[in-house]
């Protein structure tokens, strides 16, 4: 079944797709059908500049275990690098 959840959010920085590095202005985050990985469901994100067309996007499609991993592995990198840099 598909579940049709969808969060966009705004983000700033750079992906690398098949034309090269872009600039990112949003990453659309579902948990549904992956188009690729062998999955029921994935954590789906996608790291898009929609004003340059369909080779600025960067996807990925995460198992929610890894998806999870991957939220605790960004938040302590955060920390120890602000940590790092604040003292």
């Amino acid at each position: 079944m598909c579940t049709m959840i969808v969060n966009k959010t705004a983000v700033s920085g750079s992906g690398k797709g098949r034309d090269g590095w872009f600039s990112l202005q949003q990453a659309n985050v579902s948990y549904d059908h992956p188009f690729h990985a062998p999955l029921e469901h994935a954590l789906n994100i996608d790291f898009v500049n929609e004003n340059q067309g369909l080779g600025a996007r960067v996807s990925v499609e995460l198992t929610p275990e890894s998806a999870r991993d991957l939220v605790r592995t960004i938040e302590l990198a955060l920390k120890r690098g602000e940590s790092a840099i604040s003292t």
